[in-house]
């Protein structure tokens, strides 16, 4: 008695799962945008030869380590402009008359 082993476990490239709806739309796909861009930003932090020395001191502290501190808020802040700016797009606005399965009315 011989088995198929695809019987219990189907190659997935021979036999692609359907994840039902159009392509494109579901909300995991990726998208791009320009204000992606935005997130290069908080990178621009690996460039230690940029800050690396002493002054302006701000309270005693050097300039080093308070512009990585700085920075920090910086970051977070291109992160949230580009969640908010991205996070309805491609998904249908609720301002549409449309029902639950998405159909215009």
């Amino acid at each position: 008695m011989t088995t198929d082993p695809e019987e219990f476990e189907p190659d997935p490239l021979r036999h692609p799962v359907d994840e039902g709806g159009p392509k494109g739309v579901g909300g995991s796909d990726l998208r791009f945008s320009p204000w992606n861009l935005l997130l290069l930003v908080p990178l621009l932090m690996l460039i230690t030869v940029w800050y690396n020395k002493d002054s302006p001191r701000l309270f005693g502290m050097p300039f080093f380590y308070w512009f990585q501190f700085v920075y920090v808020f910086v970051g977070v802040a291109c992160v949230w402009i580009v969640y908010a700016t991205t996070k309805h797009k491609g998904r249908p606005r609720a301002d549409v008359n449309t029902d639950e399965n998405g159909a215009t009315r």
